[in-house]
């Protein structure tokens, strides 16, 4: 009765063993960490931009998930950015405006 049992798990493995293809021959490895980094982009409604890098600095403007901004440096946690919408120059908190994470399935 032992034999019985053990006979159909060795006949299931050989075939489904074969039918599985190897990594190599089904997708061609591609690396994603060559690729250049995300965009920065604002993930809150809006984001007080500020003359220093600091929370208790004076608020120049906002920016809005809407408008266009390029980054020019950061310090810390903080970004130094243009609001090319409405041409304001300062600080924005990092926690809320930063670049996606690239998934890499490797």
């Amino acid at each position: 009765m032992l034999g019985a049992l053990a006979l159909p798990a060795l006949s299931a493995n050989p075939a489904s063993a074969a039918s599985v293809p190897t990594t190599a021959t089904a997708i061609p490895a591609v690396s994603c960490h060559n690729l250049p980094p995300l965009p920065y982009a604002v993930h809150a409604k809006a984001v007080t931009i500020r003359s220093k890098a600091s929370a208790k600095s004076t608020a120049l403007g906002v920016l809005y998930k809407s408008h266009k901004f390029s980054v020019a440096k950061k310090s810390g946690n903080w970004l130094y950015i243009t609001d090319k919408t409405t041409g304001v120059k300062g600080w924005v908190s990092g926690t809320y405006v930063y670049r996606d994470v690239r998934m890499c399935l490797d």
